[in-house]
């Protein structure tokens, strides 16, 4: 599981950031990726990247602000050139269906796979197997999200080695056996397969929240989380400003993931104002509060391990 940011800036694409949009790379998970926001040229941005189109599975937006939903018919529409043909569902604040239906249809664009479209409110959206999705309204003057993926817990790995020595064979059985059954063997043994899997992983989980000021749901959505997504438009010295646009600054992120108690927090959608030593010193500011912070970039790849799994500070590009 890894995030690959592919916008990381605020309000206008800018030569060092684009506008906003996540992609959560599920490939060894489910073989597919999950795009969070779609800002203007997020398709162009995947070509940089070694994402396909045809895995983006889900679509998650977190509000209806130009710079996080005006990639979206673009990539809708390539996805059908780029040899897509698994249905792709998208989620979203009420109005979602009606802006990309509006550009397709007077676009005259034809879609060669099935689009269906989740008009969100609070609570679980999608739950399987593996996966649970949650959301909760955030505060940003319009209706704005944050989502909340929880991972289901991975079963112990079968200890293959300690049956081989007890002279079992692999094959069907133990397929059983990692199943934790209770099988015969042709000798009269019985074999129970829980004391041969060992210690289950606890699922990871994901925070990734829209544009929004400090609020209390913010923290209820990162609870715990292996992860944390924040926005930091502003730095602390200008939170009057973060407040009259509905935003956060980066000591109120940090304050958000040291409340929730988040392992680790990863800053997004930056103005444009900030280049070179101001990223720095935007960091350092979350840090006085919350020291396990990161700053990304356009391009990062940031992997999210398992609980007690050695954690990296640095990016993948």
């Amino acid at each position: 599981m890894e995030l690959e940011f592919l916008g990381t800036g605020a309000g206008v694409p800018a030569k060092h950031r684009n506008v906003t949009s996540i992609a959560l790379r599920l490939l060894d998970e489910r073989n597919a990726v999950w795009l969070f926001d779609c800002g203007e040229g997020t398709q162009m941005q995947i070509l940089h990247s070694t994402i396909r189109p045809r895995k983006i599975e889900k679509i998650f937006i977190t509000h209806l602000h130009g710079d996080h939903i005006y990639g979206l018919p673009g990539l809708i529409s390539s996805r059908s050139f780029q040899g897509g043909d698994t249905p792709l569902e998208i989620y979203g604040p009420k109005g979602i269906k009606a802006y990309v239906q509006t550009v397709l249809r007077i676009s005259q664009t034809k879609v060669s796979y099935p689009l269906h479209f989740f008009e969100i409110e609070e609570g679980i959206l999608f739950k399987d197997q593996q996966f649970e999705v949650s959301c909760l309204r955030l505060d940003h003057g319009i209706d704005s999200f944050g989502y909340r993926i929880v991972e289901a817990s991975h079963q112990g790995e079968l200890q293959v080695q300690a049956l081989l020595e007890l002279g079992l064979k692999p094959g069907p059985l133990f397929g059983r056996l990692k199943k934790g059954e209770v099988v015969t063997l042709d000798d009269g043994r019985q074999i129970n397969g829980a004391d041969f899997l060992g210690q289950a992983k606890k699922g990871r989980i994901v925070a990734i929240l829209g544009d929004t000021r400090k609020c209390q749901n913010a923290v209820l959505l990162a609870e715990d989380a292996d992860v944390l997504v924040h926005e930091s438009t502003f730095n602390k010295e200008e939170a009057k400003l973060a407040r009259a646009y509905f935003h956060s600054t980066t000591r109120q992120a940090a304050e958000v993931a040291q409340e929730a108690q988040a392992k680790l927090l990863l800053l997004t959608h930056i103005s444009a104002r900030y280049v070179g030593k101001d990223i720095t010193n935007l960091v350092n500011e979350a840090k006085e509060v919350f020291p396990n912070t990161l700053i990304v970039k356009d391009f990062d790849i940031v992997e999210i391990p398992f609980a007690g799994e050695e954690e990296t500070d640095e990016f993948r590009e």
